[in-house]
């Protein structure tokens, strides 16, 4: 069959240990033989972001501005130990981090669902999307050891040369731990817009989560900047669609979360996010189950990636010449996700077809019965499984024979 010309780039990163062993399988079995497209790779394994200082990962996300579309393998997150293990010159931030703050938008997390994996919640019978707000709060805070009894203030000195506010935080009365975290309007409405956008694209109602009756400045900010964003810019374009747009507490959208069945876009702060979206991936199954999005927000920009870490316990059997089974399908939808999206601003519908044929691919061969183990394990005992390899090359069969 004639390659798919592809008319613009696609950034392509590539990560560590199992996913980046899947990665290629991915790239060279399920993408390049159906693809002509030009993909500019950026090599985000930990040796190299060391090597370079981690600049790799800056011109990486510079170039997913350019270009508007990136598709990333997961990648690793040093700690201690890893620094230790890799003999890194320092503990480098999370990529993903970096990445984020460098393209702004939101991360949008969407189940994949397959009919035959059990849910651990059976009434959630469609899909959640979790927008969580990839900015500040404490993932760009400074937090410090109270060494002994004393006073902590926090400033504000306005650049314009007002006078100084002073605000005491707490007086120690022996030692702790205290926290500065931030936030700014620019990236709250961006939050807001990229949320709203999302609800519009699936025709599905909005909600924000906040604990405002608490942390009533900071996180009244964002439900008050959220409502402005949609009176001034959404409403009408909601009602016409027929959805809604609604603020709730945190505590009350995690119990309408559990009691409603699922087509809405909940829209958390950057920590609620964190959590939520791993909560609710578990919630409808597994894990290696999940869309990972990072939009925009004007919805002009798309960065697709696998939701889930680099499985180290697999590489380390896969290191020792042991097969494993391993889940690549979080994977692959990173690369339609990506693909998807450069198929709609390049208005290409054979390039959408081609990814959303892979996508269902990988539903149609699980609810046929072949998987790996993590699913097969969720279906009970009596489930077969495949190896990674296995598993790969019976996707590879079936798209053939879907694309034939």
């Amino acid at each position: 069959m004639n390659k798919i010309k592809v008319k613009n780039p696609v950034v392509e990163i590539d990560g560590d240990e199992m996913t980046r062993i899947l990665w290629a399988f991915i790239k060279e079995k399920l993408i390049l033989p159906y693809l002509d497209i030009d993909l500019e790779y950026y090599d985000l394994s930990i040796q190299h972001r060391d090597e370079t200082d981690d600049q790799v990962t800056i011109d990486a996300a510079e170039a997913i501005k350019r270009h508007k579309v990136g598709v990333k393998c997961a990648t690793i997150t040093p700690d201690e130990a890893r620094v230790q293990e890799f003999n890194l010159k320092k503990m480098y931030r999370s990529p993903n981090g970096t990445i984020r703050n460098i393209i702004g938008g939101t991360v949008f997390r969407e189940p994949i669902l397959c009919k035959n994996v059990p849910r651990l919640v059976p009434g959630w019978t469609d899909p959640i999307v979790i927008g969580r707000h990839a900015f500040g709060d404490q993932y760009r805070a400074t937090d410090f050891l109270v060494p002994g009894a004393g006073t902590v203030k926090m400033i504000y000195t306005p650049d314009d040369g007002g006078k100084p506010v002073e605000y005491e935080l707490f007086k120690f009365p022996g030692a702790g731990v205290a926290m500065g975290m931030y936030n700014l309007d620019q990236s709250i409405r961006d939050f807001a817009r990229a949320s709203m956008n999302y609800g519009l694209m699936l025709g599905w109602p909005v909600y924000l989560s906040t604990k405002n009756t608490i942390v009533k400045a900071y996180d009244g900010r964002f439900k008050d900047l959220f409502q402005e964003v949609f009176e001034t810019e959404f409403a009408d374009k909601f009602k016409a669609a027929g959805i809604t747009y609604e603020h709730r507490l945190i505590d009350d959208m995690v119990a309408c979360c559990l009691k409603w069945s699922g087509k809405y876009v909940w829209a958390c702060k950057n920590y609620d996010g964190d959590v939520q979206s791993d909560t609710v991936a578990q919630g409808f199954g597994s894990l290696g189950l999940m869309k990972s999005v990072l939009m925009s927000p004007d919805g002009e920009t798309v960065e697709a990636e696998a939701a889930h870490g680099t499985v180290t316990r697999h590489y380390r059997l896969h290191q020792q010449g042991k097969e494993t089974s391993t889940n690549p399908i979080a994977s692959i939808f990173a690369w339609t996700g990506g693909l998807k999206h450069r198929a709609k601003l390049d208005g290409s519908e054979d390039l959408k077809t081609f990814a959303e044929t892979l996508e269902k691919v990988c539903v149609d061969t699980v609810e046929s019965g072949f998987m790996t183990k993590d699913l097969a394990i969720l279906i009970g005992p009596d489930q077969a499984w495949l190896t990674t390899t296995q598993f790969l090359d019976k996707l590879n069969d079936n798209l053939m024979k879907a694309m034939a």
